[in-house]
């Protein structure tokens, strides 16, 4: 069976007996491009998923979990990644159904700066491993170098981005008010 991430929203959508419009309605993306994403014609960013997650009623750690019993029987057991535009997510919550926060391993490559700034309920705690990691929060610019961290409301305009020519590696974790 197919555990991509479209194949994941459309399950749940239907599972919340969702038509795509009403989705379309609470995330504010065009019906178009739900039912693109949902047959993989389409790629999500991370801000993507966050609405949809809010819309769905659900974690968005749900689109990274391999949610089948072969995955969690195998012996390495390392959760999906999820690769677009030069970004890569791993979840880093190894399989534990009941978790109040959602630990990402994040790779940006060299000179990813798309994506648009997006607010969500909760906080984020962000620990750079790697490189220079431009954080953008409330419109003001801050440039973390590795080891340095930040944690925020989530509620506050954020996104992060990598100006650099060094790949950058970091860890997101965020926890959500719902």
């Amino acid at each position: 069976m197919d555990h991509s991430i479209g194949e994941r929203i459309r399950v749940i959508r239907k599972e919340n007996k969702m038509t795509l419009k009403e989705v379309a309605d609470r995330t504010g993306f065009s019906i178009s491009f739900l039912s693109q994403l949902e047959r993989g014609k389409s790629n999500a960013t991370l801000e993507s998923l966050k609405k949809l997650s809010l819309a769905l009623n659900v974690s968005p750690a749900i689109f990274f979990d391999e949610g089948n019993a072969q995955a969690n029987n195998e012996a390495s057991s390392e959760t999906e990644k999820l690769n677009h535009h030069n970004i890569m997510y791993k979840s880093l919550h190894h399989s534990l159904e009941d978790y109040a926060f959602q630990p990402l391993l994040i790779n940006l490559k060299p000179g990813q700066n798309e994506g648009n700034a997006f607010t969500h309920n909760g906080q984020e705690f962000l620990f750079v491993l790697k490189g220079v990691l431009t954080v953008l929060l409330n419109n003001k610019k801050i440039e973390l170098k590795k080891h340095e961290s930040i944690m925020f409301d989530s509620n506050q305009t954020h996104y992060w981005y990598n100006y650099t020519d060094e790949e950058v590696i970091f860890l997101c974790v965020s926890y959500d008010f719902q």
